[in-house]
């Protein structure tokens, strides 16, 4: 069985268990058409518009 062969200092074990915690930015665009910040490849909540068209019609 593989087994330590000296204690690991709390130095270094905190420094390799540091970097597991950060989160990714995820994809923000602005969208073309009314410059809302958008996910990238989802359609803009505000002007319901997906690559310059029109994807989902305004209800009345």
């Amino acid at each position: 069985m593989a087994v330590p062969k000296r204690k690991v200092s709390k130095a270094r074990r905190d420094k390799r268990r540091s970097n597991n915690w950060k989160l990714n930015l995820p994809g923000i665009v602005k969208c073309p058409k009314c410059g809302e910040f958008v996910l990238s490849h989802r359609v803009c909540k505000k002007c319901r518009s997906y690559n310059g068209k029109e994807v989902i019609k305004e209800e009345a």
